[in-house]
């Protein structure tokens, strides 16, 4: 059965967060056993074994701790039957915009993952070959949007994935109602009345194509009440012109 397994997957990559203090804590356990993009990206395969992952907008750095829960779990032998084997990560880079944030996922992560204090559109990104975006990009321009898919093309190597949860601006009644939640949360932690930037799906598809990536698009809202897709876009392993661009 998966039920047992993935309950004591995420009660293991919740209790990282106990030294991070309650609301750390009651935060990881709620968003990993709520959102189904943690379970989807492990229960699909979607990051390769070996991967050197880039969080962009990590949050407390959740990805992490799920990640490193999942190997933990393995060994134990608690792990769905019908999963693949958990990825072994080679690193872990997340970048986090708010300073509270990227100091709770350091508490909670200490030396196995390194967090970075600072804004995804102009940060340093490395050389990931897997990089993960789970619903940040709304919050920034578009124009600014397209500057930071087009820099992750160029980062990663060919071959590299761009993993991409995005709302749906076509998504009807779900749509609307994550933006009522997008805006809720943004405001609580503390980044005002945001003003979101959102696309159709088939509009994220197209930049992304026209940046050099080829893309598939998996519903990852099952569940819950939005209109969330999670975007695989690859880097193409004989890549060998550079993005067109555009907005």
């Amino acid at each position: 059965m998966t039920a047992r397994p993935l309950s004591e997957l995420v009660a293991t990559a919740a209790a990282r967060y106990r030294p991070a203090g309650r609301f750390a804590l009651h935060f990881a356990r709620g968003k990993l056993a709520g959102d189904p993009v943690f379970a989807g990206l492990l229960a699909r395969g979607l990051i390769a074994d070996g991967a050197a992952i880039l969080d962009l907008g990590c949050g407390q750095g959740l990805l992490a701790a799920w990640l490193q829960a999942a190997q933990e779990c393995h060994g134990t032998g608690a792990w769905p039957s019908a999963w693949p084997p958990p990825p072994r990560i080679r690193a872990y880079r997340g970048i986090e915009l708010m300073p509270a944030d990227a100091q709770r996922a350091r508490t909670a992560l200490g030396a196995d993952a390194d967090i970075v204090t600072g804004d995804i559109r102009d940060a340093d990104l490395g050389t990931p070959d897997t990089v993960v975006i789970l619903d940040v990009l709304h919050f920034i321009g578009h124009a600014d949007q397209a500057a930071l898919l087009a820099r992750i093309h160029a980062a990663l190597p060919p071959g590299g994935t761009l993993l991409l949860r995005i709302g749906d601006a076509a998504g009807g009644a779900g749509f609307g109602f994550s933006l009522w939640v997008d805006r809720w949360v943004a405001f609580v932690r503390g980044h005002g009345l945001a003003r979101l930037h959102c696309r159709t799906l088939r509009d994220w598809v197209a930049l992304l194509e026209r940046l050099g990536f080829a893309v598939e698009a998996l519903p990852m809202a099952q569940g819950t009440p939005f209109a969330n897709q999670l975007l695989i876009a690859r880097k193409p392993a004989a890549a060998t012109t550079g993005p067109a661009g555009g907005a």
